[in-house]
């Protein structure tokens, strides 16, 4: 029993090792947030449950401006619902590694579902080997940790921003972080091809298509990458660069 939580706590703590170096990103856009709570004047209380119940930066983000621009409640929880429609292909994607797990654990980790949390976790899972025993392996603790990391991280740099983000000045520039974090989560992934393309197209896009409402530009880059991706795997077939090479 001692080794069984020993293994747990190992890949807890390996997951969330991993996940810290993302948090350089993610406490300036928490605080961020919490200035955009400000501009917008809402009640600080309502604003950092956005935080657990949310959960999503991007959607948060947005919520809190159509707010402070009087938008009705409709208009705000479809936007919101539209920029998380990303979630559906996380899933989609870390859905076989998560088959052998209880259902309990899936509903966990779903809620723990972030695009930081989700490329920490795919690039470890991918690394393993094929048919590899991660219920054994205990690798849901690894998921868990990482998960966790981000959202305990989350949870307290909304609320230092919610509760002084008045005082943080502009010349900061912290919105600046955003972008660099993901550019960090995607950089790394691409291995081949159809990954480049995917992610030239939708970059391309959704610079193409940023004024387009209810941030449908996202949706729609997204949609664009994963259709030339598609389209480049099935040319060419998924090969990495280091063999190109």
């Amino acid at each position: 029993m001692d080794e069984l939580k020993t293994t747990r706590l190992r890949e807890f703590m390996r997951g969330a090792a991993t996940e810290l170096p993302m948090m350089l990103g993610v406490v300036p856009f928490g605080l961020i947030f919490g200035v955009a709570v400000n501009a917008a004047m809402m009640p600080a209380i309502p604003a950092q449950a956005t935080s657990s119940i949310i959960f999503a930066g991007a959607s948060q983000m947005i919520f809190a401006r159509l707010f402070g621009e009087g938008a009705p409640l409709f208009t705000i929880v479809l936007t919101a619902a539209i920029i998380n429609l990303r979630h559906v292909l996380y899933s989609a994607s870390i859905a076989p590694f998560l088959k052998p797990f209880s259902r309990k654990w899936k509903f966990l980790l779903a809620y723990l579902l972030t695009d930081e949390a989700y490329a920490i976790a795919i690039s470890h899972m991918e690394t393993l080997p094929p048919n590899a025993p991660l219920l054994r392996w205990h690798k849901q603790w690894y998921v868990f940790g990482a998960g966790f990391t981000l959202w305990l991280g989350w949870q307290i740099s909304t609320a230092v921003g919610i509760f002084i983000g008045g005082q943080i000045p502009p010349s900061w520039s912290l919105d600046f972080s955003l972008p660099l974090t993901f550019i960090a989560i995607v950089v790394p992934a691409l291995r081949d091809r159809a990954g480049i393309a995917a992610a030239a197209a939708a970059g391309i896009c959704a610079v193409a298509a940023a004024a387009m409402p209810l941030k449908l530009g996202l949706v729609t880059a997204t949609l664009l990458g994963i259709a030339i991706g598609m389209l480049v795997e099935a040319r060419f077939g998924a090969v990495k660069m280091e063999k190109a090479s």
